[in-house]
């Protein structure tokens, strides 16, 4: 029997991008270990990948460590959203809406497979906060902002269109809305696209590897110490440039720095939680903007396949962001505010399929000595410390490309480098060369034999999905379901290992596919049929994959248990 490899290789060119594989992760330690680099960026989220990502492309020699798994923070616990930010304009936001509007527009172009249009109904109620002047007024600002480039026009729906359009909101004091349009996204493959990118650019890309210590010669930052977390080997990372992009953790990375004069933090969290229900249970049609009756925050009701994200709360916490949580008062919170708008849905604790928590790391320069944290302002700072370290901080999912270009440039300017200007607006991520999306999907409906999984493997891997589905071929076990009900196919654990680095249950199930966010268990029955697939081309005996799965067990619980108190 040919390897997947073979297979993989044997695919006519008409079938789309056959993507080399990245080097070993042998190969890469070995890389880190012995070869000079440029630029050392530390984090893995969306930020660092997409700073990593645009180093490589202007020919910097560059290497990427992530303590734990890409997107294994922030990046992976959002609301899943690329937007312009409407909220935002009523703190007079209007430099980051513009910025946000253009860069939503560019990812849809660049990752289509990743990045989707999403229409948002915001119903008006009697007595609102926001009234229907207001928000037709916001409204057209924002498709202002947006150079009138959107997907489309905002429409002003009457009482009757509204509850056409959402038949199951609260009709009591309704006075009729608006619909406009943003875009979804898959927050962790966003984040691991533009891994992938850096790494097929030349960039040297490592998870599971965390920095001990920086290393200094002459008062300047000249690297790092890194432990490898699944050998415990270590090694130092020699480089002219060292990026802070670690979001929540960049105060435990500043105060590596011996060079550092900064006394004050230079993030401060707010705790974002959001829960998941079955998609019948309140049988929305488009996404929802509210106002929450409890305290008058922006809310939303987000649409996601067979299930109903519900989201977010907004609060300061100083909770370590490896273990943050959501709390019975978020989930009480988030029930109660959709339960208001959908009185006959009659939502309890029993339908949760999921709650989960992020921590926003705000820069704290944006707080001006406010307590609100949903006040804070999400645009970005770069701190350059006495010692050369530049720090990233705040900014939003939606404008991580300028951010990563900013810090770039700053890299640039630091070591006196003629500049070179940033091209991630023009490249598409990897498999986002798709001319026509619903081609695409036909395409895989047709050949996969299932709409739910042809939907999944486009929307998930771009024009690389043939790829993916070429394994089920030679080895028919892996066109197996990883999850009865579910559209993830055991090809997925194969494809994560030899192509997108998994190292864990935890990698695939939690980051590579939203399994954990979609099965009530967090994935735990599928980890086991993962590991079945992953054992062996991992190396993996059967002490080390029941060590896995304990560790996974762990994982789950950690990131989706749900404490009885705040945090």
């Amino acid at each position: 029997m040919r390897s997947e490899s073979a297979v993989l290789r044997s695919l006519p060119s008409s079938t789309g991008e056959m993507p080399a594989p990245p080097p070993s992760r042998a190969e890469r330690l070995r890389a880190l270990g012995t070869e000079p680099f440029d630029l050392l960026v530390i984090g893995g989220g969306v930020t660092g990948a997409g700073a990593a990502r645009d180093a490589a492309l202007r020919g910097l020699k560059v290497a990427l460590v992530e303590r734990e798994d890409f997107a294994s923070g922030t990046s992976s616990r959002s609301s899943r959203l690329i937007h312009g930010g409407l909220r935002y304009l009523e703190h007079g936001h209007l430099g980051l809406v513009f910025e946000s509007s253009i860069e939503r527009r560019r990812l849809l172009h660049l990752a289509p497979h990743l990045v989707r249009p999403l229409a948002f109904v915001w119903p008006v109620y009697e007595g609102a906060r926001v009234p229907r002047w207001k928000l037709n007024a916001g409204l057209m600002l924002y498709d202002a902002l947006s150079l009138f480039r959107n997907v489309k026009a905002y429409q002003r729906l009457s009482l009757k269109q509204l509850l056409e359009a959402e038949p199951g909101i609260r009709s009591e004091g309704l006075k009729g809305g608006a619909r406009y349009y943003d875009a979804a996204t898959d927050d962790a493959r966003l984040t691991l696209a533009n891994a992938l990118s850096a790494s097929d650019a030349g960039a040297v890309v490592l998870n599971h590897a965390s920095v001990k210590q920086l290393v200094f010669a002459d008062g300047k930052a000249t690297g790092a110490r890194v432990v490898d977390h699944l050998t415990g080997a270590e090694l130092t990372v020699r480089a002219r440039a060292v990026v802070n992009a670690t979001g929540p953790w960049s105060d435990e990375i500043r105060q590596l720095d011996s060079g550092t004069t900064r006394t004050g933090p230079m993030v401060r969290g707010s705790k974002g939680v959001h829960i998941a229900v079955p998609r019948t249970r309140l049988g929305i049609q488009d996404a929802l903007t509210l106002l929450s009756p409890v305290d008058g925050r922006v809310m939303f009701i987000l649409p996601a396949d067979a299930f109903t994200i519900i989201g977010t709360t907004e609060t300061a916490t100083r909770a370590h962001p490896a273990e943050v949580r959501a709390s019975e008062a978020d989930v009480a919170y988030l029930l109660t505010s959709a339960n208001a708008f959908f009185p006959d849905a009659h939502l309890t604790r029993d339908d949760l399929v999921s709650a989960w928590a992020g921590i926003r790391p705000l820069a704290a320069s944006g707080y001006h000595g406010n307590t609100d944290a949903g006040s804070a302002s999400r645009e970005h700072a770069i701190d350059v410390s006495p010692s050369g370290v530049l720090a990233i901080s705040g900014g939003k999912l939606t404008t991580f490309r300028v951010m990563a270009r900013d810090v770039v440039n700053a890299v640039e300017r630091h070591l006196a480098l003629p500049h070179r200007k940033s091209t991630t607006d023009a490249r598409p991520l990897p498999g986002g060369d798709i001319a026509r999306m619903d081609a695409e999907l036909a395409a895989a409906r047709q050949e996969v034999g299932d709409a739910a999984t042809g939907d999944h493997l486009v929307r998930a891997y771009g024009s690389r999905w043939r790829a993916v589905w070429a394994l089920t071929r030679e080895t028919p076990a892996l066109a197996e379901p990883l999850v009865d009900g579910l559209p993830y196919r055991s090809a997925e654990a194969a494809w994560g290992v030899s192509h997108e680095m998994v190292q864990t249950l935890a990698d695939l199930l939690i980051r590579r596919l939203k399994v954990a966010f979609e099965t009530r268990d967090q994935g735990r029955a599928a980890a086991v049929r993962a590991a079945a697939v992953m054992a062996p081309r991992l190396g993996w005996d059967a002490a080390e994959t029941a060590r896995q799965l304990e560790a996974y067990d762990v994982d789950a619980q950690r990131i989706f248990g749900v404490d009885p108190a705040d945090a």
